[in-house]
């Protein structure tokens, strides 16, 4: 074992080695350089920032449910780059029951079956060229929307998506009717 005076007098590259540290592509102490620091295979990384929650998102609109204390936040409508739009906003229980998702919540006029425990209901209606968007389905006709979702219990959240065929570019703003909600009408739909 080295003792502390012999490890002190250690040249500081045999320090580095034996520590398994080094200063490649490192910029200098005090130094307001940008560049990006080259990563190792070897060293570890350090992980992502973890996205904020939810909760911490601006709310562009919300919906009141049918029953008192429930009500849907919309925190994004945006056009994507594959000609949809997708709809992320988060189902607020503050009540004192559960809120299931069962048949509920999907489409029950071509869907019933498929749409067990999702949200393949939502729709968004274009009032101005008098048209509905319904959620855009894959080759097995599930919903590209939250799907095999449980139930939100008493004081609760939970985060939900669905995917829709985009409006025409003009359409700057759409109604998002959710099941068991009142409409949130003339939500901004954003790029």
């Amino acid at each position: 074992m080295l003792g502390r005076k012999r490890f002190a007098s250690m040249p500081l590259a045999i320090v580095l080695a034996i520590t398994g540290c080094s200063t490649k592509g490192a910029a200098p102490v005090g130094s307001s350089s940008s560049a990006p620091v080259p990563s190792s295979s070897t060293a570890p990384q350090t992980p992502p920032a973890a996205a904020a929650p939810a909760s911490s998102a601006a709310v562009i609109a919300t919906a009141d449910g049918e029953t008192d204390g429930i009500k849907a936040e919309i925190l994004d409508l945006k056009r994507d780059s594959g000609g949809t739009v997708t709809l992320k906003f988060t189902l607020v229980n503050n009540s004192k029951q559960d809120v299931g998702f069962g048949y509920g919540f999907g489409d029950d006029a071509n869907f019933h079956i498929t749409d067990f425990d999702s949200i393949g209901g939502v729709n968004l209606v274009d009032t101005v060229n008098k048209k509905k968007y319904m959620v855009a389905r894959d080759s097995e006709n599930h919903c590209l929307c939250s799907r095999g979702l449980s139930g939100v219990g008493p004081g609760t959240r939970k985060n939900l998506y669905a995917q829709f065929p985009a409006p025409p570019d003009d359409v700057q703003k759409i109604n998002v009717v959710i099941p068991h909600f009142l409409p949130a009408n003339d939500v901004p739909v954003s790029r």
